[in-house]
């Protein structure tokens, strides 16, 4: 597995630009955010549909081609520097095969944002464009508007991304497995990676990579058949090393990390608990497509380069 294409930082002024590819998003909560951006001394523009209902699936943001048309139209404006999402919930999966990845590619790499359902995207961008992206808060999530930690560590990673090359976990992390490793970063949302198995353009293997999973509201046996479905598909062969976030609004945590040393600790390489990333409180921004190495006992992850150029 190699690295990625490195986009651009940005710079005060930068225009960014807010998209919905998933769920609908709160007005209020998308409002505070970007308060928050301009209070960055960034420019936001938000995409036409970003406040969209779909007309008969309440949980989605508008209808599939118009959030593909947003997320295109933004990254293919030559005055936007990064497109940044509002939230996740559901719905990219319906909408990043209509996507013109041609297009994009030609359009040359940015920075991208967000997480949980937005990891089918993070996939897809990783496969399709070969370009690192950020796995962080979203604009009108409830951690980034509230928590000062989240807004820091994205702010630092989008501006002064060398000041972040050493991830540390805040404390909580402990090593289900001892160790160290190197390897690509990846990753996401446990249910979206095994949700991917057998699409078009899919990742084919996490060979090579240090793994990031997290989730959230799963019980324990939907938590079990999607790492089993991973293992049995042999996509987790030859992955160096494994960091896990939160698993918010799961089963009680004792009993999910039961589950989680039963199903990857027969890997035999370094794994490490509650790094801090996810739908946790004060959730880390990790860059995926960068190099790095993982030592599951200090609960650190160091990049080999700062995760934009």
């Amino acid at each position: 597995m190699k690295a990625l294409t490195r986009p651009t930082r940005l710079a005060p002024g930068a225009r960014v630009a807010v998209v919905a590819p998933s769920g609908p998003v709160p007005e209020e909560r998308l409002a505070a955010g970007l308060d928050i951006l301009r209070g960055w001394d960034l420019d936001p523009v938000v995409a036409p549909h970003v406040l969209d209902r779909h007309p008969e699936f309440t949980y989605l943001a508008g209808t599939d081609a118009d959030r593909a048309a947003d997320l295109q139209t933004a990254w293919c404006d030559p005055d936007v520097a990064a497109v940044l999402c509002a939230r996740g919930g559901y719905g990219a999966q319906r909408m990043v095969d209509l996507l013109d990845w041609d297009a994009i590619r030609a359009a040359g790499p940015k920075v991208f944002l967000g997480f949980s359902d937005i990891t089918a995207l993070h996939e897809a961008f990783a496969n399709r464009a070969g370009l690192v992206t950020l796995h962080g808060p979203m604009v009108a999530a409830v951690d980034f508007i509230k928590n000062t930690r989240a807004q820091e560590h994205l702010r630092a990673t989008l501006f002064e991304p060398e000041t972040v090359r050493v991830i540390e976990s805040g404390g909580g992390a402990a090593p289900l497995v001892p160790g160290r490793a190197t390897g690509v970063v990846l990753g996401g949302c446990l249910s979206l990676l095994a949700a991917d198995l057998g699409t078009p353009h899919a990742r084919t293997s996490a060979r090579g990579g240090l793994l990031c999973l997290e989730d959230v509201g799963e019980e324990t046996y939907r938590l079990d058949r999607a790492l089993t479905q991973l293992l049995r598909a042999g996509w987790l062969d030859g992955v160096t090393g494994i960091l896990l976030g939160s698993w918010a609004r799961c089963s009680p945590y004792e009993y999910v990390r039961t589950l989680l040393t039963d199903r990857l600790a027969g890997l035999g390489v370094p794994v490490v608990e509650e790094f801090g990333f996810g739908h946790g409180e004060g959730a880390l921004t990790i860059p995926f497509g960068v190099r790095a190495e993982l030592d599951a006992d200090t609960g650190t992850l160091t990049l080999e380069e700062p995760a934009l150029a």
